[in-house]
């Protein structure tokens, strides 16, 4: 019940249309139970003697059977009765049967504009409640750090902002709509059925207290099954969703049916969840409804033994009696399943709040500043860094300072450490020891936004989005100039490529620019870092997966950016590394050498030394 309170906060802000959903379903509820009521006079007129003869036996057979009705409900009835009988029965029948069926098709109109009226606002609430709670948590999710996203599956995640939303959606119709109306709708029968024959309505309430124990038993089972269906969901999107983006593999490797079996073997499990949930949900309707059946029947036996021996009741009015008694039947029916739908919705928001209620560890300090210039250094000082849920440290006891201007290489052997260095510096990461200072001020202590407001970053894995080569490079900037944005790919080398394309810089990449080759896609992530103008430049073995023509053009558009910026340069083959103010040779987590390319080739046996004759020989 906590889980779903927390639900109708995002509720709370459309509580006017609530009041006006209320409102509609009382008019809907009171019409509904009219164009149930007004049977009685058709039936009066088509099959019983005179129309006024008829309306007089029958009125007072509705007084005598109401008389246990609270005073201002009698007066109410007896002046709406009276207003009837005054505009209704005045004429001869042929006149009465035309007026009834006048009166019936308004009742049955308003009571249908109502019901709609009722449903928009319903939906409206529904929809914008839910989007909000989506809108919440999507903002929430780029607040999360780095590691949290190497903990979660990404179709895990998808169907949590897909599926589990869905069933929370679901609910709010449940909760406002059906514990609203029908609850309003049974309240308007009862008072009819009460106002003709109080002996007989004792009966059908024996349908509530049983109807609520199977409710409640069935509750319990149902929140323990969705769960799971929720989970066998998140399974079969993240299989998907990994199939799909790794398809080339997949091909490659022949694994076709290796991915089938996988896929087949979790769509059986749900299904075997979901056929579950399902005969567990829906048992609560029969049951409702075999339990209504048999009070129906005895309702039926007893009151017919009232019309036919002592004739204490009209055969009109146990008409209309069964009627409204038949028409609770399946408001309680549907209030039978709200019990239902509340548990899964709960079970699918816990899923939903796990995201919101995630607090980032990497966040703004209460006091956090604006990093508006960065002027001098920056500095690692006994920077110590290992993963959560490892024992091993990644970085040990580092200590470099960055003087601006500098170009910094970090050279060394795969696992060494340098991806997670440059990580700390835009606080993708913080150091578990040790701080990092800009211009003498721990980074933690400016604000996120403008600290990475002054950094790019080139990686070896590009990312691009479905859309505009000019909206990839002027990523987030909207209406931004196009001669900018010609001028960052032409400093990218990147323009040429881009006007021979179909459409130019309106070309239409795909997703993650699959359209383009490797050496493309590099340069247009160096063209987006250009035109964003950064202080602080981060490579991280940019042209390590390209051809030696592509990496040319990528290491002319790399050195010509570096120009009067500070660079730090994760080297792969990079030549740039001769021409860089310092080489730090990271092995281990540990700073093994630092010096310039000149110094580090004159140490005998030094990794350094030892590495570039391995690696970059054929850059000479």
């Amino acid at each position: 019940m906590q889980t779903y309170l927390r639900i109708l906060k995002y509720v709370k802000p459309y509580w006017k249309n609530l009041v006006l959903i209320f409102i509609l379903s009382i008019f809907y509820a009171v019409l509904n139970g009219l164009s149930i009521y007004l049977v009685i006079p058709l039936l009066d007129t088509l099959f019983q003697g005179s129309g006024a003869t008829q309306q007089v036996s029958t009125t007072q057979s509705l007084q005598s059977s109401s008389s246990f009705l609270p005073g201002f409900l009698i007066d109410l009835k007896e002046t709406a009765s009276q207003w009837f009988t005054d505009f209704v029965y005045s004429g001869d029948k042929i006149e009465i049967l035309m007026k009834i069926c006048v009166v019936i098709l308004i009742v049955f109109f308003l009571k249908n504009l109502f019901g709609y009226l009722q449903s928009y606002f319903m939906a409206y609430v529904e929809y914008s409640s839910m989007n909000d709670l989506r809108d919440a948590a999507y903002k929430h999710l780029h607040k999360l750090p780095i590691s949290y996203f190497k903990k979660e599956r990404v179709g895990n995640l998808i169907s949590r902002f897909t599926n589990d939303i869905s069933k929370i959606q679901d609910s709010i119709s449940a909760t406002f709509s059906s514990l609203i109306k029908e609850p309003l709708t049974i309240i308007v029968f009862l008072i009819i059925a009460l106002s003709i024959s109080w002996q007989l309505t004792l009966f059908a309430a024996v349908i509530l207290p049983v109807s609520m124990l199977a409710i409640m038993w069935i509750g319990l089972k149902v929140r323990k099954q969705s769960t799971l269906v929720q989970r066998k969901i998140a399974d079969i999107t993240s299989v998907l969703q990994e199939t799909i983006s790794g398809v080339k593999v997949v091909k490659a490797f022949g694994m076709e049916p290796y991915e089938n079996r996988k896929f087949v073997k979790e769509t059986k499990s749900y299904l075997k969840t979901i056929l579950k949930i399902v005969r567990i949900r829906d048992a609560a309707s029969p049951i409702t409804e075999m339990i209504s059946i048999i009070v129906g029947a005895v309702i039926i036996y007893y009151g017919g033994t009232l019309v036919l021996k002592s004739a204490t009741i009209s055969a009109s009015l146990f008409m209309g009696f069964l009627l409204a008694i038949f028409q609770m039947m399946k408001p309680i029916k549907d209030l039978s399943t709200v019990n239902n739908r509340i548990q899964e919705a709960g079970a699918a928001a816990d899923r939903i709040f796990e995201i919101l209620d995630t607090v980032p560890d990497i966040k703004d300090s209460k006091d956090a500043k604006t990093l508006n210039d960065f002027k001098g250094t920056v500095r690692f000082n006994k920077v110590s860094f290992k993963y959560e849920d490892s024992e091993e440290w990644v970085l040990d006891d580092i200590n470099i300072e960055v003087v601006k201007g500098d170009i910094i290489a970090l050279v060394g052997p795969s696992g060494g450490g340098k991806s997670t260095l440059v990580d700390l510096i835009p606080r993708f990461y913080d150091p578990i020891k040790g701080s990092i200072l800009i211009d003498g001020e721990d980074i933690r202590n400016y604000t996120l936004d403008s600290l990475r407001s002054k950094m790019g970053i080139v990686t070896q894995e590009t990312f691009l989005f479905n859309s505009s080569i000019k909206d990839n490079i002027a990523y987030g900037l909207d209406n931004y100039p196009d001669d900018k944005i010609i001028e960052a790919a032409k400093a990218a080398n990147a323009h040429e490529f881009i006007i021979q394309t179909n459409d130019g810089y309106d070309t239409i990449i795909g997703e993650r620019g699959i359209k383009l080759s490797g050496g493309q896609r590099q340069r247009l992530t160096i063209a987006r870092a250009i035109l964003k103008n950064p202080d602080i430049m981060i490579f991280d073995e940019a042209t390590s997966a390209l051809d030696s023509e592509s990496e040319i053009l990528v290491q002319e558009a790399i050195e010509r950016m570096m120009k009067n910026r500070t660079t730090v340069v994760i080297a792969h083959r990079l030549s740039t590394i001769r021409n860089a103010t310092r080489i730090i040779v990271i092995e281990r987590g540990k700073i093994i050498q630092t010096g310039t390319h000149q110094e580090l080739m004159l140490r005998e046996n030094g990794l350094y030394k030892k590495l570039y004759e391995m690696q970059f020989r054929d850059d000479d």
